[in-house]
């Protein structure tokens, strides 16, 4: 992400942000290669947050994307959320991610869970049936 978007505007979860209780990380893979992975992140009861979703360069255009992104809104939807947040790039190189969010139903909104305003920034939320 530091490639693509200034430093104070990355908010990508390293290790150690994965390795919280509030997180929960997968991957999807092809044998020993990782291809993709995501994090939902309990932002309080009710609400969660995508995180961390990522495709390697090199497996894109297969819909991992998707199935990532699908499976995440099943566990979302499991643990009984009422809302899906994420925050992404405003540049070029997000708008893929952007129109597959869009594609699920995601709509922009404002920043959320002590985000603020920033141009480089999109903020998109999903609300869920119950």
């Amino acid at each position: 992400m530091f490639a693509t978007s200034p430093a104070e505007s990355v908010h990508a979860l390293d290790v150690s942000g994965l390795a919280v209780p509030e997180v929960t990380f997968w991957t999807i893979t092809e044998g020993d290669v990782v291809l993709g992975c995501v994090a939902l992140k309990e932002i309080e009861a009710g609400h969660g947050e995508l995180k961390s979703m990522r495709t390697d360069a090199a497996a894109r255009g297969r819909g991992l994307g998707a199935r990532l992104l699908e499976h995440v809104l099943d566990e979302a939807a499991r643990r009984g959320y009422r809302r899906l947040s994420l925050e992404t790039g405003s540049q070029e190189f997000f708008r893929p991610a952007r129109t597959l969010y869009a594609k699920y139903g995601f709509r922009e909104c404002g920043p959320f869970a002590g985000y603020e305003l920033d141009p480089n920034s999109i903020f998109m939320t999903l609300e869920l049936e119950p």
